[in-house]
């Protein structure tokens, strides 16, 4: 699992990949650490969803996804097309406060992009949706720019999506309580707790220290 600094680099090193699509998609990637998105959620996200202040904390309220499948598996005949949130029905939402930083890199994203016809924030120059290939391409080559050749030849950070589990890991290290996580990252609190079970044990000695700091209160 990346750590708060390899991530930083990771991301830092998404821009160097290529002149089109590694600038396109640090902020993607971004919002999948950040704000523990799924890549389809990130892929779908419009500027409307967003909160974005010129300082503190902003909002990001999920709407839809935009997973990829098989042309003859969509309505529209296209390869990508919105889609309802992952375990929720129909028109249901989920709010995950985002912190300042990826709050600063979805302005400055905006700002050089601008958003797709749509209002959708990530986008290939006409205007169409990055596949997981390209995503998975990106990725790849960033990881050979930030990470030392061993860790390149591990299974660390193997995915954009390991983005993701390490967020909610960093959550629930830092004493998120788990319904909280469960709720931004969109998981049942039954999942989360079975996904994550290493990082729930490996907070027994913070949250005995607060029980013990309340019971001397």
């Amino acid at each position: 699992m990346v750590n708060p600094v390899q991530a930083r680099q990771l991301l830092d090193a998404v821009p160097e990949v290529g002149r089109k699509r590694g600038p396109r998609l640090k902020a993607l990637f971004a919002c999948i650490y950040y704000a523990a998105l799924r890549p389809e959620e990130a892929a779908d996200l419009r500027l409307t969803n967003c909160t974005l202040p010129e300082k503190g904390w902003g909002l990001i309220v999920l709407e839809k996804a935009r997973p990829q499948a098989t042309k003859r598996w969509t309505d529209s005949g296209q390869t990508h097309e919105s889609r309802s949130l992952k375990h929720r029905a129909d028109k249901e939402t989920r709010e995950i406060p985002i912190p300042p930083v990826l709050v600063a890199m979805l302005r400055e994203h905006v700002a050089e992009f601008g958003t797709a016809k749509d209002g959708r924030i990530f986008s290939t120059r006409t205007g169409g949706t990055y596949s997981s290939s390209a995503h998975s391409y990106v990725w790849q080559e960033a990881r050979k720019l930030a990470l030392t050749p061993a860790q390149v030849a591990s299974s660390l950070a193997g995915r954009p999506y390991d983005l993701r589990h390490a967020a909610v890991s960093l959550w629930l290290n830092a004493g998120v309580p788990a319904p909280e996580v469960a709720k931004r990252a969109g998981h049942s609190v039954d999942v989360l707790l079975r996904v994550y079970a290493k990082c729930m044990d490996g907070q027994e000695e913070q949250i005995n220290g607060k029980i013990h700091d309340a019971l001397d209160t």
